[in-house]
């Protein structure tokens, strides 16, 4: 939209205001009860200083990592060197150390039978389930032949290894970087469910590392055998990242303010940090932060037009709004409610900023056409999502899944990483969409199902359309309890088809792809992360630094 066509087009909002509050107030509207913003963005601009910000700090860690190299080659016993290796990865310093991790996981694939053995003969289970999950984590093949020695004659884990916490406990993590076809690690899985519960752990594989490195590094503080040296290149690494991610947290509040759509759109969540703690989730790494900002911004579209359709939008005023999107037209929402012109002209002007800022920063080309397909397919199926809603029509379980891995937005957050990170030059857009067409419907279903997870109770109180678990309640006539188990067994199932994608090879695109299943996973983890807003997680994660000792 030109500057001249945006000015008429506002114009011609206001001219047309009177007339639409008639027809608004003969809306029935559903109220979301949402809490308001809990966020001060005057003061949090104010306080988004770090002074790890600063060169020196970055100097300071170089020189740390120079002083650490020795512990690869000095390191000769085959334990400790695997719990090295993950100890480096749990503390976010992997990228320090990348090509030592690399050549030491590299020589375990031509001598795996060695790192399980023991001095009696024997086979020790915390290491050999640590060493298959560090070498399927980084990319490198691990055959679940591994575990033979710990099963019976009929596939089953030995009883007596349930005495085994600490090697249990690997297991569990391990067994969840299994396949759907490996019948070993899904066994594996199943004995170390029910040996020890598990039900408030989830996976270190189904985890976004940034989210997790804090509580890493106050962990590894506390252990008898900590390295100093180490633990301060930690501290100082998650300082250094924290004040990149408050540079970009500074640009993205300013930008929503500058927007100045909050007041017009007071029916919906005003939730731009958590936007920006679920990018950062995506990808935290420094050289990522035109990503998190492209993706912050359409996350809080996503969940701007998502209220649209819940709460605000008529059925005749979301299909004409539908169209508008799906034809890419501004014209066409014309004769809609103000907040719903407000909404169309933010998504349209947002959007074109966003794939002129991808092809001169990145070197696509005709990134524009690529997200009006995205969006439209995806208010397409939140109008599907209205009619079912509004009909009183609850479809079979297969039949929502079809259309909710698009309402999830998980094909919009995937297009979105790929043109963050991928390397244009190697593959065309649709061709990377084609290649990573099933990873990508697979993540999107996890984001969809841990969504109806964590919003079930508040969306069934405000009669929002039916979720995966209505669904599976109706369809099967079983009750919530059994539903929601049914709902955890389909993740596990799908975080199964998602490793076959990923099993062999670190390319970062899949890893990226796959970290917006794992963003789902925490945001949704103990309610609506949308919906309640907290307070504690994102000071830990955006405001709070480390304290470093020296």
């Amino acid at each position: 939209m030109t500057g001249q066509e945006m000015k008429s087009f506002t114009s011609s909002v206001t001219e047309t205001k009177g007339i639409m509050e008639t027809s608004i107030e003969s809306v029935q509207r559903r109220k979301a009860n949402y809490k308001p913003n809990i966020w001060n963005y005057d003061l949090l601009l104010q306080s988004l200083t770090s002074v790890y910000s600063d060169e020196v700090y970055r100097r300071k860690a170089q020189k740390l990592k120079q002083e650490l190299t020795w512990m690869f080659t000095e390191v000769n016993d085959k334990w400790s060197m695997l719990y090295l290796v993950d100890t480096i990865t749990k503390i976010g310093l992997a990228s320090y150390f990348q090509q030592e991790i690399k050549q030491y996981l590299s020589s375990l694939t031509r001598t795996p039978q060695n790192v399980n053995s023991r001095r009696d003969g024997g086979v020790d289970l915390y290491s050999t389930a640590l060493c298959f999950r560090l070498l399927r984590q980084f990319g490198f093949e691990a055959s679940q032949e591994m575990f033979r020695g710990f099963v019976n004659k009929n596939g089953d884990f030995k009883p007596s290894l349930s005495f085994n916490v600490q090697g249990v406990k690997e297991l569990y993590e391990a067994s969840n970087l299994g396949c759907e076809w490996e019948d070993i690690t899904n066994e594996a899985r199943l004995f170390c469910i029910n040996t020890h519960s598990t039900d408030n752990i989830l996976a270190l594989h189904w985890t976004a590392e940034w989210y997790n490195l804090k509580k890493h590094i106050l962990a590894y503080e506390k252990e008898g055998t900590t390295n100093s040296k180490l633990l301060e290149l930690a501290r100082l690494h998650f300082n250094i990242v924290q004040a990149t991610h408050q540079e970009d947290l500074k640009e993205i509040i300013r930008w929503w303010i500058e927007l100045g759509i909050i007041e017009k759109l007071s029916f919906s969540r005003d939730r731009i940090i958590e936007s920006f703690l679920y990018a950062a989730g995506v990808a935290y790494e420094p050289q990522h932060g035109s990503l998190r900002k492209w993706l912050t911004k359409v996350i809080k579209l996503v969940l701007l037009i998502d209220d649209v359709y819940d709460i605000y939008g008529s059925l005749e005023h979301l299909e004409c709004f539908t169209n508008a999107v799906d034809r890419w037209r501004y014209e066409e929402v014309r004769d809609l409610p103000e907040c719903m012109q407000v909404c169309f002209s933010t998504l349209y002007n947002t959007t074109a900023d966003i794939a002129v800022e991808i092809q001169k920063e990145k070197g696509w080309n005709s990134v524009l056409p690529h997200f009006q397909i995205a969006w439209g397919e995806f208010c397409k199926s939140l109008l599907l999502e209205a009619k079912w809603d509004n009909t009183g029509y609850t479809p079979s379980l297969e039949e929502y899944l079809e259309n909710a891995f698009i309402s999830s937005s998980g094909p919009l957050v995937s297009l979105l990483i790929i043109l963050g990170v991928q390397n244009p030059a190697l593959r065309t857009i649709s061709e990377i969409l084609k290649d990573n067409k099933d990873l990508i419907y697979h993540t999107s279903l996890i984001i969809r199902l841990c969504n109806d997870q964590g919003t079930f109770t508040e969306e069934l109180n405000r009669g929002d359309a039916p979720s995966s678990i209505i669904c599976h309640m109706r369809e099967s006539n079983v009750s919530e309890e059994s539903a929601k188990e049914h709902i955890k067994s389909i993740i596990s199932q799908t975080w199964e088809k998602i490793n076959g994608y990923c099993v062999v090879g670190d390319e970062p695109i899949k890893h990226y792809l796959t970290n917006a299943a794992r963003v789902a996973h925490f945001i949704y983890q103990h309610g609506d992360g949308f919906g309640v807003q907290d307070r504690k997680r994102v000071l830990s994660n955006l405001i709070d630094p480390l304290p470093l000792y020296n």
